[in-house]
């Protein structure tokens, strides 16, 4: 069958195209064919790249663990011992204290043994350090306290205390009340945000471990 080079009638204009118009036409068919094409291939990758942000979130991201970190001090004092000159205080304290962070090093050349203590949550949970230097100069003392000149003093089961009372003072962080005494060949000092009752539990904590050394 011969091919038909007859020119296309266009119903719109009622008559063959031109070479002209028929060039134009087939140009904006292909244009209009390779834009449907793009918007497709965008749709496409789209898709995949959230399909992919899904994927790494179910894979990647778990509920969130409120467990707070814990230091078994009491296992930790007693392996650091070996390496201590002096008793390192473990004071037993109720369940509802824990401690984050324990651990012996040295501080202004003057070895020191630390626990970070947290209170129980009600009403709201605080932190109280202690920090026991041994054989501790005067440099160690004013440091432990950030440098806090003595408000007053007290005695708590027989062993005597300086406080550090800074609570009015913004800016104190986590030495806003300060406790330091001298026990056996030991400075220690208390330090925190905890309430006065929390710091005096303490107190009387380390006053009975230090007896239990004796």
């Amino acid at each position: 069958m011969a091919k038909n080079t007859e020119p296309r009638v266009v119903a719109e204009l009622g008559r063959p195209e031109t070479p002209e118009e028929t060039f134009a036409r087939k140009a904006e068919n292909s244009r209009k064919h390779r834009a449907n094409q793009t918007l497709f291939n965008l749709v496409i990758a789209t898709v995949a790249s959230l399909g992919i942000v899904l994927l790494l979130v179910l894979v990647v991201v778990r509920p969130t663990d409120d467990k707070p970190v814990t230091a078994d001090y009491q296992t930790i004092a007693a392996d650091a011992q070996t390496d201590a000159s002096e008793p390192l205080l473990a004071p037993t304290l109720p369940p509802d204290w824990y401690a984050n962070s324990a651990r012996l090093g040295t501080s202004s050349s003057v070895q020191t043994w630390y626990i970070g203590f947290v209170t129980p949550p009600s009403p709201s949970a605080q932190f109280v350090a202690l920090e026991q230097g041994i054989e501790a100069n005067e440099t160690w003392l004013s440091i432990a306290t950030d440098g806090a000149p003595a408000t007053d003093a007290t005695t708590i089961e027989g062993i005597d205390w300086k406080i550090y009372d800074r609570r009015s003072s913004s800016g104190t962080g986590n030495y806003a009340y300060s406790m330091s005494a001298q026990i056996a060949g030991s400075t220690v000092v208390l330090h925190g945000t905890a309430t006065d009752n929390e710091f005096e539990l303490l107190a009387a904590s380390i006053a009975a471990e230090a007896e239990a050394q004796r």
